[in-house]
C-alpha cells in the first residue's frame, strides 16, 4: 500500500547550513491515538489510509512517505533571556511541505520522533502527556480563531522515555505554515553570515509576506510585517486568557502562528501576574509580560536583519528602532478592540479604557473567573435581570457598582439586546482548555490507556463558542482540590 503525500519541499533546498538531513528513528509498535480527519482533508491527504497500521508507522517515524525530504532545523535563542548559540530541533524531524487545498504552503514535522544532531545529549523523544497537551491546546486555539500551528495526528510508540519516571513515549505530527523562528535568524547573525540571512530572509518573504516582494525596501518591510503580526497574535492571547510559558525567541514564530507548546496554559481566575511554568521562576513570562516580551523578541529579529538594512549602522538601527516602535500601537489597538468587543461596544468612545480596566482591576481584585466573566457579562447584554456574572465576584457588589455605568455606556449605542448578546457569545467563549481537564485527560491516557477522556474533551474545544448542555461541566472552574498551580516542559 503506498500513501502518498504530496511534498513540494522548498526549506530542504537551502544550503545545508539551514539544516542537518536526519530521518526519524524507528519505533517498536506504532498505534494510532487520534488523526485529525477534516485537516489531513485540508493537506491533500487520505484519512482512511492515515488510520491503518501503514499511516501509523509513518505519523510516527518508523517508515518514510514517498518524496519525503527529513531534516532537522537548525537556530538559536535566547531562552528565559539567556542567548544559547546552537539549539535546534533536537526531538523533531520536517518531513516535507505540501500544499493544502487553500493554496498555502504547509509544512509536516514529527515531534518527539528521535534524536539528531541538535539534541544536545537528549532522548529525542517526547512523552505520551506533553504530546496529548499540545495536540488538545493547539486545535482549541485553532477553534477559537488565533493563529497557531496545528495537531494532525498523536501515535503512541509502544516503547518508553525515561523522565523522572518511565512513561509511555509518543510521536505528534505537527502542522505549521512554517517552523522557522526568530532564533533561526539569530543562527546566523552570531556566525556572522550575512548571506544565510539574506536567503533565509528572501526565503521568509516569498513564503509568508510574498505583498513584499519587489518593494522598494523589502528587509525594512518584512520586519514591521513580523511586528504586526506578533503584536495582533499576543493580543489575540490575552483576550483568552492564553498564557504560553515559553517565550524564548526560538518559540517566537516568523509567520505569525502561535508554536510550541509547552507549559502553557489558560487562566481560571484574572490575575495579570499569573504564572503556571514551572520552569519560569522570575515571573518573566507571566500572563501580562506577554506584550513586552514578543518586542523584546522583535528586537532580538531586528539586530539580525541590521546587516540588509545598508551599510551605515546608526542609520539602521534608527530605521530598525522606528519599525520596532509602531509595536505598543498596534498592539494596543488589537486588544483595546477585542476587550471593547468582549463587553459589548460596537463603538469607541471617550472613557471606554477606563471602564474595561475598572472591570479587569476588580476582576483580579474578587479572584472573578476569566472566562466565565465574560461569558456571563453577555448574558446579562442580552437579560438585565440576569446577574450570574456578579456571582463570579468574591464582593458581587464590585460588580454592581461597575454594571451600573456599562449599562449607561452600552444603552448609548443603538444595538438591540439580543444583537448585543450575539456579538458578545462570537468572542467569548464557553470552553477553554481548563487545566485540571487537561491534566485528568493526561492522567487517564498515562494510567490506563484511556483516550476517551481525551476524545471527549477535544470535542468540546472544537466548539468554544457554543453551547453545549451536554457538556457543560466543561465550562467550570475547578474546585481547590482541582487547582494545577504549575505545568511542566515536555523536555
Amino acid at each position: 500500500m503506498t500513501i502518498h503525500f504530496p511534498f513540494q519541499n522548498s526549506y530542504s533546498a537551502l544550503p545545508d547550513a539551514f539544516f542537518a538531513r536526519v530521518a526519524p528513528t524507528p519505533v517498536a509498535a506504532p498505534r494510532l491515538i487520534k488523526l485529525n480527519r477534516p485537516l489531513a482533508v485540508q493537506l491533500g491527504l487520505d484519512p482512511d489510509l492515515l488510520e491503518t497500521p501503514e499511516g501509523a508507522e509513518i505519523l510516527a517515524g518508523k517508515t518514510l512517505p514517498a518524496g519525503a525530504d527529513p531534516i532537522a532545523m537548525a537556530y538559536a535563542g535566547h531562552q528565559f533571556g539567556q542567548f544559547v548559540p546552537q539549539l535546534g530541533d533536537g526531538r523533531a524531524v520536517l518531513l516535507g511541505e505540501v500544499i493544502d487545498r487553500n493554496g498555502v504552503r504547509r509544512d509536516i514535522q514529527l515531534k518527539g520522533s528521535g534524536p539528531t544532531p541538535f539534541s544536545r545529549r537528549g532522548d529525542g523523544r517526547a512523552a505520551l502527556g506533553p504530546v496529548l497537551r499540545e495536540y488538545i491546546v493547539s486545535e482549541a486555539m485553532f477553534a477559537l480563531g488565533i493563529p497557531t500551528t496545528r495537531s494532525l495526528a498523536a501515535v503512541v510508540t509502544g516503547e518508553h522515555v525515561i523522565r523522572e519516571t518511565a512513561l509511555p513515549g509518543a510521536v505528534l505530527t505537527r502542522v505549521a505554515a512554517s517552523h522557522i523562528r526568530v532564533g533561526t535568524f539569530q543562527y546566523f547573525a552570531v556566525r556572522r553570515d550575512t548571506d544565510a540571512i539574506r536567503q533565509l530572509a528572501d526565503h521568509v518573504i516569498a513564503r509568508h509576506y510574498p505583498e513584499l516582494l519587489g518593494t522598494e525596501r523589502p528587509y525594512h518591510a518584512l520586519l514591521a510585517g513580523v511586528v504586526a503580526r506578533q503584536a495582533e497574535l499576543v493580543a489575540r492571547w490575552l483576550l483568552v486568557g492564553f498564557i504560553h510559558g515559553v517565550m524564548n525567541t526560538d518559540n517566537s514564530s516568523i509567520s505569525g502562528e502561535t508554536i510550541d507548546y509547552g507549559p502553557c496554559a489558560f487562566m481560571d481566575a484574572y490575575d495579570p501576574a499569573q504564572v503556571f511554568s514551572s520552569i519560569d521562576e522570575t515571573g518573566r513570562y507571566a500572563y501580562a509580560n506577554q506584550p513586552r516580551i514578543a518586542l523584546w523578541n522583535l528586537t532580538r529579529l531586528a539586530e539580525c536583519l541590521l546587516p540588509l538594512f545598508g551599510e551605515e549602522q546608526d542609520k539602521a538601527i534608527e530605521q530598525a528602532q522606528e519599525i520596532l516602535g509602531a509595536f505598543p500601537d498596534i498592539f494596543s489597538k488589537a486588544y483595546q478592540a477585542g476587550l471593547r468587543k468582549k463587553v459589548g461596544l460596537f463603538t469607541e468612545r471617550d472613557g471606554d479604557e477606563a471602564l474595561i480596566q475598572d472591570l479587569l482591576d476588580a476582576m483580579a481584585k474578587n479572584t472573578a473567573d476569566f472566562t466565565l466573566t465574560f461569558r456571563k457579562l453577555g448574558d446579562a447584554a442580552g437579560d438585565p435581570a440576569a446577574d450570574d456574572a456578579r456571582a463570579e465576584f468574591m464582593d458581587p457588589a464590585a460588580f454592581d457598582d461597575w454594571a451600573k455605568r456599562w449599562r449607561e455606556r452600552i444603552a448609548a449605542e443603538p444595538q438591540t439586546a439580543a444583537e448585543r448578546q450575539t456579538a458578545m457569545n462570537a468572542v467569548n467563549p464557553v470552553f477553554i482548555p481548563r487545566n485540571h481537564r487537561v491534566e485528568a485527560v493526561i492522567q487517564a491516557a498515562v494510567n490506563n490507556d484511556d483516550y476517551a477522556p481525551f476524545e471527549e474533551l477535544v470535542k468540546v474545544l472544537a466548539k468554544p463558542y457554543e453551547d453545549q448542555p451536554d457538556y457543560a461541566a466543561y465550562a467550570d472552574p475547578p474546585l481547590p482540590d482541582q487547582r494545577v498551580l504549575q505545568t511542566f516542559c515536555g523536555t
